[in-house]
Protein backbone atom coordinates (compact mmCIF):
# COMPACT_ATOMS: atom_id res chain seq x y z
CA UNK A 1 0.00 0.00 0.00
CA UNK A 2 1.56 3.23 -0.87
CA UNK A 3 2.02 6.20 1.77
CA UNK A 4 3.08 9.15 1.34
CA UNK A 5 3.96 11.72 4.22
CA UNK A 6 4.34 15.52 3.56
CA UNK A 7 7.84 16.66 5.80
CA UNK A 8 9.18 19.71 6.50
CA UNK A 9 12.91 18.13 7.80
CA UNK A 10 13.34 21.22 10.01
CA UNK A 11 10.81 20.51 11.96
CA UNK A 12 10.88 18.26 14.96
CA UNK A 13 7.30 17.02 14.85
CA UNK A 14 8.15 15.30 11.08
CA UNK A 15 11.32 14.02 12.50
CA UNK A 16 9.40 12.55 15.12
CA UNK A 17 7.13 11.63 12.65
CA UNK A 18 9.59 9.90 10.01
CA UNK A 19 11.04 8.27 13.06
CA UNK A 20 7.66 6.43 14.37
CA UNK A 21 7.59 5.38 10.54
CA UNK A 22 10.91 3.59 10.59
CA UNK A 23 10.00 2.31 13.55
CA UNK A 24 7.10 0.51 12.60
CA UNK A 25 8.94 -1.00 9.66
CA UNK A 26 6.53 1.29 6.85
CA UNK A 27 7.94 2.79 4.03
CA UNK A 28 6.42 6.46 2.82
CA UNK A 29 7.13 8.17 -0.12
CA UNK A 30 8.53 11.51 1.75
CA UNK A 31 7.45 14.60 0.37
CA UNK A 32 9.44 17.92 1.12
CA UNK A 33 6.67 20.22 0.13
CA UNK A 34 8.80 23.22 0.33
CA UNK A 35 11.15 21.83 -1.92
CA UNK A 36 8.50 20.87 -4.47
CA UNK A 37 5.10 22.74 -3.91
CA UNK A 38 1.95 20.66 -4.02
CA UNK A 39 -0.35 21.91 -6.96
CA UNK A 40 -3.98 22.42 -6.05
CA UNK A 41 -5.02 19.28 -7.48
CA UNK A 42 -2.93 17.57 -4.92
CA UNK A 43 -4.32 19.79 -1.99
CA UNK A 44 -7.71 19.05 -3.35
CA UNK A 45 -6.76 15.33 -2.39
CA UNK A 46 -5.13 15.94 0.78
CA UNK A 47 -7.88 17.87 1.81
CA UNK A 48 -10.73 14.75 0.54
CA UNK A 49 -8.34 12.41 2.50
CA UNK A 50 -8.34 14.18 5.56
CA UNK A 51 -11.92 15.14 5.32
CA UNK A 52 -11.81 18.63 5.38
CA UNK A 53 -14.15 20.67 3.74
CA UNK A 54 -12.25 24.14 4.62
CA UNK A 55 -9.04 24.20 3.92
CA UNK A 56 -7.93 26.10 6.53
CA UNK A 57 -8.38 23.04 8.70
CA UNK A 58 -4.80 22.00 6.90
CA UNK A 59 -3.23 25.34 7.18
CA UNK A 60 -0.72 27.17 9.56
CA UNK A 61 -2.80 29.78 9.96
CA UNK A 62 -0.42 31.76 12.34
CA UNK A 63 2.37 31.95 9.79
CA UNK A 64 2.89 35.53 8.61
CA UNK A 65 2.12 34.73 5.14
CA UNK A 66 -1.36 33.56 6.73
CA UNK A 67 -1.80 37.38 7.65
CA UNK A 68 -0.02 39.18 5.01
CA UNK A 69 -1.86 37.61 2.00
CA UNK A 70 -5.36 38.87 3.93
CA UNK A 71 -6.51 35.53 3.58
CA UNK A 72 -9.49 35.69 6.70
CA UNK A 73 -12.08 35.78 4.20
CA UNK A 74 -10.92 34.09 1.62
CA UNK A 75 -12.94 31.22 -0.24
CA UNK A 76 -11.63 27.83 -0.58
CA UNK A 77 -10.27 27.87 -3.83
CA UNK A 78 -8.29 30.59 -2.82
CA UNK A 79 -7.15 29.71 -0.13
CA UNK A 80 -5.80 26.14 -1.83
CA UNK A 81 -4.24 28.32 -4.34
CA UNK A 82 -2.47 30.51 -1.55
CA UNK A 83 -0.91 27.15 -0.36
CA UNK A 84 0.35 26.07 -3.50
CA UNK A 85 2.18 29.31 -3.79
CA UNK A 86 3.00 29.54 -0.50
CA UNK A 87 3.45 26.23 1.08
CA UNK A 88 4.80 27.12 4.53
CA UNK A 89 1.43 27.65 5.00
CA UNK A 90 0.47 23.54 4.54
CA UNK A 91 0.38 22.24 8.66
CA UNK A 92 3.04 19.68 8.68
CA UNK A 93 3.20 16.58 8.83
CA UNK A 94 0.54 14.96 7.19
CA UNK A 95 0.39 11.43 6.25
CA UNK A 96 -1.59 9.66 3.72
CA UNK A 97 -1.85 5.99 3.19
CA UNK A 98 -4.73 3.94 1.87
CA UNK A 99 -6.82 7.30 0.10
CA UNK A 100 -7.08 8.28 4.13
CA UNK A 101 -4.76 11.04 5.62
CA UNK A 102 -3.99 12.57 9.19
CA UNK A 103 -2.39 15.35 10.42
CA UNK A 104 0.16 14.12 12.18
CA UNK A 105 0.71 16.77 15.33
CA UNK A 106 1.18 14.93 17.64
CA UNK A 107 3.23 12.94 15.61
CA UNK A 108 1.88 9.82 17.13
CA UNK A 109 -2.06 10.58 15.15
CA UNK A 110 -0.03 8.51 12.25
CA UNK A 111 -0.57 5.45 13.90
CA UNK A 112 -3.93 6.07 13.68
CA UNK A 113 -3.64 4.90 9.50
CA UNK A 114 -0.73 2.37 10.35
CA UNK A 115 -2.87 0.14 13.25
CA UNK A 116 -5.94 0.56 10.33
CA UNK A 117 -3.93 -1.18 7.74
CA UNK A 118 -4.86 -4.74 7.14
CA UNK A 119 -2.60 -7.57 7.89
CA UNK A 120 -0.47 -9.51 6.21
CA UNK A 121 -2.33 -12.64 5.40
CA UNK A 122 -1.86 -15.53 2.99
CA UNK A 123 -2.87 -14.90 -0.67
CA UNK A 124 -6.30 -15.79 -1.56
CA UNK A 125 -6.60 -18.90 -4.21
Amino acid sequence: MHARIYVNPRCSKCRTALSILEQQGMEAEEIRYLDTSPSVEDLEGLARMLGVEDPRAMMRTSEPEYQALGLADASRDELLRAIAAHPILLERPIFAMGGKAVIARPPERLLELLCARPAPGPSPR
